[in-house]
């Protein structure tokens, strides 16, 4: 049976108020999970501030590289949103108001708050695809790969439901976690054997501690559940032959 092609995507974060820290960043968890249910693979994550020269040059690199890229962050109506308009330039496109952008921001609001701030929002690159937004209506949109959409956690997450049945993926990732009660070093040189053993399951160690006791939560990856389970195995062997204890494995 041939093997499917790894489907890759990268996150754009973008916005001076992540990098100040007055911010914290709620949506790279969310979207890296909901790839990796599709069988897409997170493979890079970028932020950015809001400065035209980086985001333009983070986009094109990020394009060149991934099957998907989402971008957050500077899709509103104030004077430093200008993520819509570096992606019409990184794409080389004509940039100003979408007409079907328009027309539901003029449905949405009264005459009387409809503002210039606010038909900002209707800007876009040429020919862009609208993405839904069913909560505050302004859209994002979609440009060949690139997909841009809002910081609001809340907003971005109902656009990203509504765009999820469109993305395509590869074979979903699967993981097992088995928690032991030894410390990291201890379990480092098997766990490097067994990675050798099985190359292609991503193994993953973190250290923590609990009730004055170390242990090591060691995390197994892949796209064949078969390959994680000879792993597991090989390290509850080994855990077994120490008198280590094992905990917890889901």
């Amino acid at each position: 049976m041939t093997e499917r092609r790894a489907v890759t995507a990268s996150l754009l974060i973008i916005g001076n108020e992540i990098l100040s820290g007055r911010t914290q960043d709620a949506n790279l968890a969310h979207i890296a999970k909901e790839l990796n249910e599709l069988g897409i693979r997170m493979r890079e994550v970028r932020v950015v501030p809001d400065d035209e020269a980086e985001i333009v040059e983070a986009l094109n690199a990020l394009r060149a590289s991934y099957d998907y890229v989402f971008t957050t962050g500077g899709i509103g109506p104030t004077h430093d949103d200008i993520t819509s308009a570096c992606v019409a330039k990184a794409f080389g496109l004509p940039f100003g108001r979408h007409p079907e952008a328009e027309r539901r921001l003029r449905a949405y609001y009264p005459p009387e708050k409809l503002n210039e701030a606010r038909l900002k929002m209707a800007e876009t690159p040429q020919g862009a695809e609208l993405i839904d937004n069913p909560v505050s209506v302004a859209p994002g949109f979609r440009v060949e790969n690139v997909y841009v959409l809002p910081g609001v956690p809340s907003i971005m997450r109902a656009m990203f439901e509504g765009l999820r049945p469109s993305l395509r993926g590869g074979e979903p990732v699967r993981s097992r976690t088995v928690t032991v009660y030894a410390p990291e070093g201890e379990v480092a040189r098997p766990l490097a054997e067994v990675h050798d053993r099985h190359p292609d399951v991503e193994i993953g160690s973190y250290p923590f501690m609990r009730q004055d006791r170390f242990g090591t939560s060691l995390v197994f990856r892949s796209t064949d559940e078969g390959r994680i389970a000879s792993a597991v195995d090989e390290i509850l062997a080994f855990a077994k032959g120490r008198g280590i204890e094992v905990e917890e494995i889901f």
